[in-house]
């Protein structure tokens, strides 16, 4: 019982973080999420990698896919998915899928966000995809992310097919009931309809450059 509670109090403390604030918060002025169906914006914009080299989207676009992962390396929240995301991203990298993980964060704000700790993440995550810094914050600003983590699945054709979260439960793996991500991938490339195209990105707020 303690235990649980403790469990509680701690999850509490987290939903009333300020790195978890309302949507609205983190949404920059004139922006709207991406649309079901849309190309990816800046495709061919380059980005920094963790390597030292520029890529882009459209460098990282898969023959069955591309998946992009808006994150980053302080948040609470993308660090609980940050093994999902590695083992999703280098399981359909194998099968096709193009992956690309981008951080949109200032680092000014949160130091940890800053290029050295990607580095870090990346060699200890085991990403075998490129985790790139987006300079401006315009191409998260381009797809209407707000969250960290946040996810845009497009099919072989670029057009956009599922956005949201990973799955259901951040900080319980074994308790994941629904596999948001895993589920769309699945599905598209079985060619099915994605059965729940948009969920709810839960994370922290972006903290975008001015």
């Amino acid at each position: 019982m303690k235990t649980k509670l403790a469990t509680l109090f701690a999850f509490s403390a987290l939903l009333m973080s300020p790195c978890t604030a309302p949507v609205a918060v983190a949404q920059s002025a004139g922006s709207s999420v991406l649309a079901l169906g849309a190309q990816a914006p800046m495709r061919t914009h380059r980005m920094r990698n963790v390597d030292d080299r520029r890529v882009s989207i459209q460098s990282a676009v898969g023959e069955r896919g591309t998946l992009v992962v808006f994150t980053c390396n302080h948040c609470p929240w993308a660090q609980a998915w940050e093994a999902r995301v590695t083992e999703i991203g280098n399981t359909y990298l194998e099968r096709g899928v193009g992956v690309i993980a981008i951080n949109p964060n200032d680092p000014e704000e949160y130091p940890e966000d800053g290029f050295e700790e990607m580095q870090r993440r990346h060699r200890a995550a085991g990403m075998r995809f490129p985790y790139v810094v987006d300079e401006t914050s315009n191409v998260a600003r381009r797809f209407g992310a707000t969250r960290t983590p946040e996810v845009f699945l497009f099919d072989a054709r670029g057009r956009l097919v599922y956005h949201g979260a990973v799955d259901d439960n951040a900080h319980q793996p074994d308790q994941v009931q629904r596999r948001h991500l895993r589920d769309a991938l699945e599905a598209m490339l079985g060619g099915r309809a994605i059965a729940n195209a948009e969920t709810r990105s839960i994370g922290c707020s972006i903290k975008f450059r001015d």
